[in-house]
């Protein structure tokens, strides 16, 4: 664990220099974007200064780590606010969106999975099997729309967009939570549906399974006595994958219901040209992915006991 934890913050370092970089190496320049086409060459002399764009990129790259490692993101190059404060509020609105959409992709895969696999010789495991493929090349924005189109627009049901945090009522951030949640959750609960359907698969044919029904059990105890932990390790791997898949979807559906979360931040951030906010916000999402594949590898060791020993 210690040596994942180090490959975790060596990874993390990495990813800021990669960052920086890349954005360091974008055409155009700040001080023009914060200024306007109009602005004399003093005064965009000045402005660089003060952003400090005239001094050595190991300069500004060591300055900028050192006020992220403090929660300082520096300030908005168009707006002049602190970039920090608005990270930490639109992240609290994607996690919240990325959380419920896993929920809803458990909720559907795990069952669903699981009886594809118990029932694959069986017309009703073709359906699921086929209506999960189906779920797959549904993108999730597509989903949005049509989610709109039905609960909001044609029902009314639910709200087609806005966002009530929950300590300002409980009911009304639920409700505009369901059709975000189910936009990103459905799709990726078809993916998943796919995987848990093949590990649960793979265990059936093992030999533990087969002395499991040998003994009196019957199928569906025995495979959830025996073979739903063993089929969970793969099973968590393409769960990391799938969370990551999330954080990005997250992106062009909060576009969609007008949620303030990292994904609209960054998009108005594009358009602004915003470069240092795009920074701060790419390396949460970067860190947001390799602390997810982190957690995987905690996962492997807290489901499979035999990972724990040296061999």
């Amino acid at each position: 664990m210690l040596r994942r934890l180090a490959i975790f913050v060596v990874s993390v370092f990495v990813a800021s220099i990669v960052v920086f970089l890349f954005m360091a190496v974008l055409p155009g320049d700040p001080a023009q974007v914060a200024l306007g086409v109009n602005a004399t060459p003093e005064l965009l002399a000045q402005t660089r200064h003060a952003f400090g764009l005239d001094r050595p990129l190991v300069t500004q790259y060591l300055s900028w780590l050192g006020g992220v490692l403090h929660g300082d993101f520096g300030h908005s190059y168009v707006t002049g606010e602190a970039i920090g404060p608005q990270l930490i509020d639109r992240l609290g609105v994607t996690l919240w969106l990325v959380a419920a959409g896993m929920v809803v992709a458990l909720i559907l895969a795990i069952p669903f999975g699981t009886a594809a696999a118990m029932w694959h010789r069986r017309a009703s495991g073709a359906v699921i099997s086929g209506i999960s493929q189906l779920g797959v090349a549904v993108p999730a924005f597509l989903a949005a729309v049509l989610l709109v189109q039905i609960f909001a627009v044609q029902l009314r049901w639910l709200p087609s967009g806005g966002w009530t945090p929950p300590d300002q009522g409980a009911g009304e951030f639920v409700r505009g939570l369901i059709l975000p949640a189910l936009s990103l959750g459905l799709v990726q609960g078809a993916v998943l549906t796919r995987y848990v359907r093949s590990a649960m698969l793979d265990t059936m044919g093992q030999d533990y399974l087969r002395t499991a029904r040998s003994k009196g059990l019957r199928p569906y105890p025995a495979l959830m006595r025996h073979g739903l932990r063993n089929a969970a390790v793969p099973v968590v791997t393409v769960l990391g994958l799938q969370l990551s898949t999330l954080l990005i979807g997250a992106v062009v559906v909060e576009r969609v219901f007008v949620l303030p979360g990292l994904g609209s931040m960054l998009l108005d951030s594009v358009s602004s040209r915003d470069l240092l906010a795009v920074q701060g916000i790419v390396l949460v999402l970067v860190v947001a992915v390799l602390l997810v594949n982190f957690l995987v590898d905690v996962a492997y060791v807290l489901i499979d006991p035999r990972l724990r020993v040296r061999r």
